[in-house]
This record gives C-alpha cells, sequence and structure tokens, in this order.
C-alpha cells in the first residue's frame, strides 16, 4: 500500500514538472510581433503576418502564430512592421574639434540620439574619416555605438574636415584600399565635394574603388564649367557606384553642376541611362540637396530613387530634411509607393553596401525592427529652398528594436503597463 502511494506521488510529481517544463519550453520566443502589416521586400512578404524574436535574431514570420509561444507579445495591429532602416548618407562623426566641418566636428551627431527615433538601426557614415583618421573614428564612434554604424571612406586622407577636400596630393586611393581591406566596417568610397575643372579626384575614386572592391558615392562639387555627367557615369565609375543627392540643384549659386532635369525641367537622358545600367542614385536630402523643382518634374517623368538616405548633420536636422521618415514621406507624398519606400531604406543599400546580412526580416537574421505607423492628415514637407509642399501622410516611428532590444518605443507600445 505504501509502496503504491509513493508510486502514485512519484508519478504526479513527475507530471507536474513534464508540465511546467512544456509551458516553459512552449514560450519559445522572447518577443511576439502580432498582427502588424509586414513589408519585407528581400522575402517578398506584404501583409499581416506575426514576427517572433528569439535571442536577439528573427526566429519566425508567419500568420497566426500562438501568443501563448512568447514571453512578451507586442500588439502591432494597424501598424506596420519593416526591416530596421538602413541610412546610407549620415555623418555621425562627431567630436568637439572646431572647424573640421564633419570629421571629428561639432557639425556631426551621436549616432544613438538620431538614429532610433527615426526607425534607423544601421547608419552609414558617408567621408567623415579618411585613411589618416579612421582608427580615431572606429574607436570614438564604431565601438561606443547602439547603431550599427559603417562607413564609406573618403578619398581625401584628412576626410571630411573642409578645404583639404580640394588636396588631390592626399588622394591616395592605395593608402584608402589598404585601411578598406583591415576594417571591415567600410563599405565605400566616398569623394565629395571637390570644387573645379578636374577629373583627377573623380579618377583617383574611382581607382580606390576598383582596389578595394567597394563602391564609391559621388557628392558633387562645383566648377565654373559644370562637369559633364555623363563622363563621369560611363567612362569613369561602374555599374554599383552612387550618385547621391539624386535631386539636387544647381540654383544653389551659380549654375556650376548638373541636375537630373534641363532648365526645361525635362529629365535628362544619360542620367536615365545610368540607372538603367545600374549606376545608383540616392536622395542624400542633407540641408541643401533636396529641391521640388527637381524631384516633382523628375519623379513624375518616372525617375525614383534607387536609394533613401537623410545626410544627416547640425545643418540640416531641424530643416526641411529632419530625419528619415521625414524624407520618406516626402517621396510617399509625391507617389512612390511604400513598398518601394520601404525597399529603398532597407533591402536596397544593403545590396549596394554588399551587407545581404542586413535589411530584412529573414529567419536567422539579426532583430532590427521598424514598428511604423502611417499618418493621414494635413501636413508639410520643407525642401532645401524653403518651399514647402503639402502632403496627406506622414510615416512615424512607434517603436524600434536592435538586435533584439527595444531601443526608442514612441508610445510604450512595447512597454509594460504601469496599471
Amino acid at each position: 500500500m505504501k509502496l503504491s502511494y509513493s508510486l502514485s506521488l512519484t508519478l504526479l510529481l513527475l507530471m507536474v514538472l513534464f508540465t511546467a517544463a512544456d509551458r516553459v519550453e512552449a514560450q519559445s520566443y522572447d518577443m511576439l510581433l502580432k498582427g502588424g502589416h509586414v513589408i519585407d521586400p528581400r522575402n517578398g512578404i506584404d501583409g499581416t503576418m506575426d514576427v517572433a524574436l528569439k535571442d536577439g535574431k528573427i526566429a519566425r514570420v508567419a500568420s497566426n502564430i500562438s501568443a501563448s509561444d512568447a514571453e512578451q507579445v507586442v500588439d502591432a495591429s494597424g501598424l506596420y512592421v519593416t526591416p530596421g532602416l538602413i541610412d546610407l548618407h549620415a555623418h555621425y562623426f562627431w567630436g568637439t574639434v572646431p572647424d573640421r566641418y564633419l570629421s571629428n566636428s561639432y557639425s556631426a551627431l551621436p549616432p544613438d540620439g538620431f538614429t532610433f527615433r527615426s526607425g534607423v538601426t544601421t547608419a552609414v557614415d558617408v567621408g567623415g574619416a579618411g585613411w589618416r583618421n579612421f582608427a580615431q573614428f572606429k574607436e570614438q564612434v564604431i565601438n561606443r555605438s547602439r547603431t550599427r554604424i559603417l562607413s564609406f571612406i573618403n578619398i581625401v586622407g584628412d576626410g571630411m574636415s573642409g578645404l583639404p577636400e580640394q588636396n588631390i596630393d592626399d588622394m591616395s586611393p592605395h593608402m584608402v584600399a589598404s585601411v578598406a581591406e583591415r576594417n571591415p566596417e567600410i563599405v565605400g568610397i566616398k569623394i565629395a565635394h571637390f570644387r573645379g575643372y578636374n577629373y583627377e579626384p573623380h579618377a583617383r575614386a574611382a581607382q580606390a574603388g576598383v582596389l578595394a572592391d567597394l563602391p564609391v558615392m559621388i557628392d558633387m562639387g562645383s566648377s565654373d564649367i559644370p562637369l559633364p555627367m555623363d563622363t563621369l557615369f560611363f567612362d569613369i565609375y561602374r555599374a554599383g557606384d552612387i550618385l547621391t543627392h539624386a535631386y539636387g540643384s544647381p540654383r544653389v549659386g551659380p549654375r556650376f553642376k548638373e541636375a537630373a532635369v534641363d532648365e526645361e525641367g525635362v529629365l535628362r537622358s544619360h542620367w536615365v541611362e545610368a540607372q538603367k545600367n545600374g549606376f545608383i542614385f540616392d536622395v542624400g536630402h542633407g540641408g541643401g540637396s533636396f529641391f521640388y523643382d527637381v524631384a516633382t518634374p523628375a519623379t513624375e517623368q518616372g525617375f525614383w530613387p534607387n536609394t533613401i538616405s537623410t545626410d544627416i548633420h547640425t545643418g540640416s536636422m531641424n530643416g526641411g530634411m529632419k530625419d528619415m521618415l521625414n524624407v520618406a514621406s516626402k517621396m510617399l507624398n509625391l507617389g512612390m509607393p511604400l513598398q518601394d519606400i520601404v525597399e529603398a531604406s532597407t533591402w536596397k543599400p544593403a545590396q549596394v553596401i554588399r551587407r545581404t546580412d542586413l535589411g530584412h526580416l529573414s529567419e536567422g537574421a539579426e532583430a532590427d525592427i521598424l514598428i511604423m505607423r502611417k499618418l493621414e492628415g494635413d501636413f508639410g514637407f520643407i525642401d532645401a529652398a524653403g518651399a514647402v509642399e503639402p502632403g496627406r501622410e506622414k510615416l512615424i516611428a512607434e517603436t524600434t528594436i536592435r538586435a533584439g532590444r527595444v531601443v526608442y518605443d514612441l508610445n510604450g507600445i512595447a512597454t509594460v503597463r504601469y496599471r
């Protein structure tokens, strides 16, 4: 009798333990984003789905994942769920050295304060550091930021420090390629702001791109006679290289550089041909590089950007640019489909910088995620000339997740309630 009682008690205890174990095992996800409209261009997803996270990774994307399987459930119904945004053109080599423009300077920004609040989980600093000071940028910014910071290294050794960007003697393709080879955070080469009718700086940047096997981003300066862009598109640079400031205008001062449209607003045929041949056109809004009198006729004629970016720094963030989602909202109100906007802000830039581990919600990928709301109302969007265009739709970040952790939560939808 005692043996039977002991056996029954043991069996009961085992049942309790196994039930508890099953319950723990059932909660197989750390977080579940439930009921959101998932847009993941890499995987062809555009509809209501659930996204499960485990150990900082995407564990599963599927319909109707059981809420009981997750330790935390976030109600994303009525919201969009996308990969974390990739800002392909930003300036985050912040520092305290005066008169350094965007290289270890007051004009650049500390990343984490300006990325997550607009859904950006990866930002590419373009040209702030050159081969002479990249090590400082890496130690000072890359290694100390929760945002994933990558770099287009400047062809100028001293980086984007103002007038030294005109120093052709400091443009060393071999030194750039050598530093890039040793630092995987370097995903491209940058040439910017060179003033003068001279192809030599571009030839050196292109050579660095070939030596390092990396794309080159071109930020056109100006010259008394505008450099013919068709020569740069077809004779010097390659498919996969990038022209930022796609909707820039030469009317910031004299007409010393070429815009996407001519004086009558007609789209230039060699810009169209270059894009068809694989040249990348990036928004790069900035403080002086997005004009409605270029963007409106260009997009009406079918010239849409391959990638969307901010060119964020202290001189642009409080003007018409503001942040990544404000730039995306401008493109939305110009008529760019939301699915294309998400692709141009996630999967396409990931491909451009050859980081195909980023920009998607594939199982096993790092869980960088934006939960986004699309507002409808009366809004105004300002360009670099101070002209405002009305818009009926505006995108804002509700919650940003970086490597599985909530890093920004506007309205607390991923936070435990007080009561």
